[in-house]
């Protein structure tokens, strides 16, 4: 997923993001020297582009949203956000949750959402 954030000077930085999602609430993790969490920490807005690339135009499928993200602080919800981002990734499995020295975990809830489905017709 890329996440867009804004910069102290205004300008969007984007960055692709491993994330898991429970409805419309997402969740992914940042190392706390990113500039990502700075940028969070000024500026709770952030916006997220979830797609692949599809081999025929006719099958695109994408996700875009607006969002108010947050760094999770309490442990059993740090502990739920990990188990939701394993669930997903099953890689992750071997894993512990990284200390929150090191990581932060980010629940964005999601506030605009626009999805693109090409596959019921282009420009849909």
């Amino acid at each position: 997923m890329a996440v867009s954030t804004l910069r102290q000077d205004g300008w969007p930085q984007t960055t692709i993001v491993g994330y898991a999602n429970e409805g419309l609430t997402l969740y992914f993790l940042i190392f706390r020297s990113s500039q990502k969490l700075a940028n969070i920490r000024n500026d709770r807005r952030v916006s997220f582009a979830i797609g692949g690339d599809a081999s025929d135009l006719r099958h695109a499928t994408a996700v875009y949203a607006a969002a108010h993200a947050v760094e999770i602080t309490d442990a059993k919800e740090r502990a739920h956000g990990w188990e939701v981002l394993v669930s997903r990734h099953p890689n992750l499995e071997d894993f512990n949750l990284p200390d929150r020295s090191r990581a932060a975990m980010i629940k964005a809830e999601c506030k605009h959402m626009s999805v693109v489905d090409y596959r019921k017709g282009l420009g849909t």
